[in-house]
């Protein structure tokens, strides 16, 4: 990734080619954008093909002339597998994936319990497992390219898992198992940072910023805190800045290193959730 050696405010990513999940709404969207006027090659992804169309006339009103899009839906694994199989196929280089799509806490589909096509609970399935696949799906083009960057967007909203109940088939609620999914995608991202080389791939994870004005938001809180420009600001750190260029593992809040929960950091937990997803996925545990 070639970039010039000055603020993020500065930096310039012509040459360098981002995907972003979830990209047609709220950060994704916004983060889209701001990279397109970067100069940034833009790999967008969504699940509507009406929003995609939007999305990349929006891109190119805002300068960007290089846009792939790819349409998902990332709470069905077979369609993820193809999805990465596409970016393989169309893409020649992937400096960056921002795994930025995500269910939201509220419930608009009532407090019960959702499982998606695969037998998963669907938060669990979006926000985590559907992340990982993509990332070790595309594994071997990062590596290709070298010095690339996964990029998780979590949360500090964190709730301990329950490796008994991973699903969370018992005493269901929605914010709780937004929160797991949110830590599962932390500590997940730590067992892949420790699995990877960081001259080929640097693995971190981020709460971007507090509330911001996002449909997710919105729906489940109904009035925001942060500006969306906060978020966007704290991704386009860990997606750009020099100085980030070999720091992986590491969970930030904005724009500064932070701690997780606790559980994100212990060995055993680490282990026995990479192994879980792996077996879920029909892959090795070694990369």
């Amino acid at each position: 990734m070639e970039l010039a050696p000055e603020t993020d405010e500065e930096i310039c990513m012509v040459g360098s080619t981002v995907l972003i999940t979830g990209a047609t709404d709220g950060l994704g969207h916004a983060l889209a954008l701001s990279l397109a006027k970067r100069g940034a090659k833009l790999a967008v992804h969504g699940r509507c093909d009406r929003k995609l169309e939007k999305l990349i006339s929006r891109l190119r009103t805002a300068g960007a002339v290089d846009i792939t899009a790819f349409r998902a839906d990332l709470a069905d694994l077979t369609q993820v597998r193809a999805f990465s199989a596409q970016v393989l196929e169309r893409l020649p280089r992937l400096d960056v994936l921002v795994n930025n799509a995500g269910v939201g806490f509220a419930a608009p589909e009532g407090e019960h319990r959702i499982e998606t096509t695969d037998g998963l609970e669907l938060r669990l399935a979006v926000n985590y497992v559907a992340g990982v696949e993509l990332s070790l799906g595309v594994l071997p083009l990062l590596r290709q390219t070298g010095g690339a960057r996964i990029v998780n967007v979590a949360s500090k909203g964190q709730h301990p898992l329950e490796f008994e109940d991973l699903q969370f088939r018992r005493g269901y609620n929605s914010l709780t198992a937004y929160r797991r999914s949110k830590l599962a995608q932390i500590m997940g991202g730590f067992a892949l940072a420790s699995r990877v080389a960081p001259d080929q791939v640097t693995v971190n994870s981020l709460h971007p910023a507090t509330y911001m004005p996002t449909k997710m938001v919105l729906q489940g809180r109904g009035e925001a805190v942060d500006k969306i420009e906060t978020g966007v600001r704290a991704v386009e750190h860990l997606v750009l800045d020099p100085a980030l260029a070999h720091q992986t593992g590491t969970y930030f809040d904005g724009l500064s290193p932070a701690l997780a929960h606790p559980q994100a950091y212990e060995h055993q937990a680490q282990q026995r959730l990479w192994e879980w997803t792996c077996g879920l996925l029909g892959r090795s545990t070694d990369l």
